[in-house]
């Protein structure tokens, strides 16, 4: 797979299909609408691609920088395992904020990419405060001779499949029907960096995580999770909260990984979230503490 900058670009070796979309999180609507582009652009002998913001528009638009369930690196993996052959990036600015929805499809996917077919989801707007929908990019793709496909909604249990409902979900713990929407086990990728040394105190060594992006956390808890460091995939179980059998008040990120002992000190690794297990329990004693932490595992083991 390619990736170019077009800020400086312009596609002269090929016409293109091109599917449009935030893309956070690239759930199975964005699946859906990735492969219609991909297979469309077969029957029309066009490049399939994506055009993807480096950085997301409400950093420009609110000016601050929101929760996101996939960082730039985890959409081009995913887009590339579906089979995208090109993925097109820029950085959305106060001039691309500015653009009108004619502008932006005629400077940037006309003459930047050589976009001939452009294919979006249902709710899909562009142009200056979003004044562009799916009509009026029809209405712009008979002007400019282009051809434009709009992908329905999916539903997963009769809900429609979105990054924002994913968000509050995973923001709920409710860490399996978040799964089931992306079509995949929602994933942090953090560098293990020092802790207090409680868990090796205790007889349960952690890995303490700092994530590498702004993610979406889950609430407060213990959640059973897998751990991917090297490329091997570990059973484990992640506390994510503020220690309150200890009193503190950081929130932390703590991996508890099965049959493993290596030293993994500024490690990148990835966290996979598979299920909520339990609250964030403040526990009188250690005895305690240990006794739930074993339970916690056992209940890892018996559901993996």
């Amino acid at each position: 797979m390619e990736t170019i900058d077009i800020s400086k670009y312009e596609e002269n070796r090929f016409n293109t299909a091109v599917a449009l979309g935030n893309f956070d999180g690239i759930h199975i609507g964005h699946q859906q609408l990735i492969k219609t582009m991909v297979e469309r652009s077969k029957e029309l002998s066009l490049n399939n691609s994506l055009l993807l913001f480096r950085n997301h528009t409400k950093t420009v638009i609110d000016h601050n920088r929101p929760k996101v369930i996939t960082n730039n690196d985890q959409k081009l993996k995913i887009a590339k395992d579906l089979g995208v052959n090109l993925i097109y990036t820029m950085d959305f600015n106060e001039e691309v904020m500015k653009l009108s929805g004619e502008e932006f499809v005629k400077n940037i996917l006309l003459d930047r990419i050589k976009a001939k077919l452009l294919v979006v989801g249902f709710d899909y707007r562009f142009g200056y405060k979003a004044s562009g929908n799916a009509d009026y990019l029809k209405e712009l793709g008979n002007k400019f001779n282009f051809q434009v496909e709009v992908v329905r909604p999916v539903y997963e249990n009769d809900q429609i499949v979105s990054s924002t409902t994913i968000r509050n979900l995973i923001s709920e713990g409710r860490i399996r029907e978040a799964n089931n929407m992306l079509g995949r086990d929602y994933t942090l990728i953090g560098t293990v960096i020092s802790g207090k040394n409680r868990g090796n105190k205790l007889g349960f060594p952690t890995a303490n995580i700092d994530p590498i992006d702004n993610y979406v956390l889950p609430k407060t808890g213990v959640y059973k999770t897998n751990t991917i460091i090297d490329g091997c995939k570990y059973l484990s179980v992640t506390n994510i909260g503020y220690n309150p059998t200890f009193n503190e008040d950081i929130l932390k990120i703590e991996s508890h990984i099965l049959e493993f002992s290596d030293n993994i000190y500024g490690k990148k690794l990835e966290i996979e979230l598979i299920d909520y297990i339990r609250e964030d329990i403040k526990f009188t004693n250690k005895d305690e503490l240990i006794y739930q932490i074993n339970k916690d595992i056992e209940l890892a083991k018996k559901t993996y």
